[in-house]
């Protein structure tokens, strides 16, 4: 089996379709009606990738999956970390495969660093070290979360701006990247053009933002009466840790936090998680936007979608 790179060498581009869009957009309803019988999913969503973690992380259904194959689900433990590179690696292996297979490489969810790595490639930052992750670990947690944000932002306020407080992964690998060269993670420079051994047709899902607020909402209730409590006490109960990389998450993580201030009740939790997806659902957009070579749609205009595809090379049938 070749690889991408193989393949370009040949004369040939893998061509796979890049889609995302915020959270609650209809990412999944559309895709079920476009790709069904064309496709397979390759999931760019880093919450979805872990084992146990299904209701507050929106993952597709059994019939969905029978319907349509999916990759890069339920292939980490939550005490796991799983990086934008791992995805990456993952995801440019995958393609090739599903290509020789007559099927369209369809990359979708919602988390915009892993499309931001697959489609321009990472910056030149410095590779981790293992001596200085375990010295910014230990330090975190003994000053805690909020020193560290604070830190990030002394040592490098672009990124700071960039980042939510709650993302601890990311501000730690921040504060690696300025320890480890002395220069904050933003100097570095992301590639400006999409890389080119694989030609991605990148579409994009948007509403109207009255409109996603309330489909937000209403996804956090539908979360909660499919027994998104159930999960989390399930979780706890087999020793998750808020230090988890998979706790850090919106849904989950608002359990830990409650916890924490001992304002425990289902609705506060409820009305937190909302909160925090409006406001993660603006950051995805504007990073979206700033693909270049993005077609936005609405979701609900399915046919546009296909024209559009078509124009560009993709067979739906």
């Amino acid at each position: 089996m070749r690889s991408s790179t193989e393949t370009t060498r040949l004369g040939k581009k893998s061509k796979a379709v890049v889609l995302f869009g915020p959270t609650a957009v209809g990412k999944t309803a559309m895709t079920e009606k476009l790709f069904s019988c064309s496709a397979e999913i390759i999931n760019a969503d880093s919450v979805q990738v872990y084992k146990g973690l299904d209701i507050g992380s929106a993952k597709p259904d059994e019939k969905l999956r029978a319907l349509i194959p999916h990759h890069l689900l339920d292939i980490r433990n939550p005490w796991e970390q799983y990086t934008a590179g791992d995805f990456v690696r993952d995801a440019m292996a995958l393609i090739p495969e599903i290509e020789e297979r007559g099927r369209i490489p369809l990359i979708t969810g919602g988390t915009a660093y892993y499309f931001r790595q697959l489609v321009y490639g990472p910056a030149d930052a410095p590779k981790a070290d293992d001596e200085i992750r375990a010295a910014v670990r230990k330090e975190i947690e003994e000053k805690g979360r909020d020193w560290a944000y604070e830190e990030l932002k002394r040592v490098d306020p672009v990124s700071y701006a960039r980042i939510a407080r709650n993302d601890l992964y990311r501000i730690s690998r921040a504060l690696e990247v300025y320890r480890s060269s002395s220069r904050p993670l933003s100097s570095f420079i992301l590639p400006d053009s999409p890389r080119e051994d694989v030609d991605f047709v990148i579409i994009g899902l948007q509403r109207d933002k009255k409109e996603l607020d309330e489909r937000i909402a209403m996804r956090v209730d539908e979360m909660f009466r499919m027994g998104l409590y159930d999960e989390i006490r399930n979780l706890m109960k087999a020793g998750a840790k808020q230090e988890w990389p998979a706790m850090k998450a919106i849904g989950y993580r608002e359990f830990f936090e409650a916890m924490e201030t001992g304002e425990a009740d289902m609705e506060t939790i409820r009305e937190d998680i909302i909160r925090s997806t409006r406001q993660y659902a603006k950051r995805q957009m504007t990073f979206f936007r700033s693909f270049s070579t993005c077609r936005f749609f609405h979701p609900d205009d399915t046919e546009s979608i296909a024209s559009y595809l078509a124009l560009e090379g993709i067979r739906l049938d």
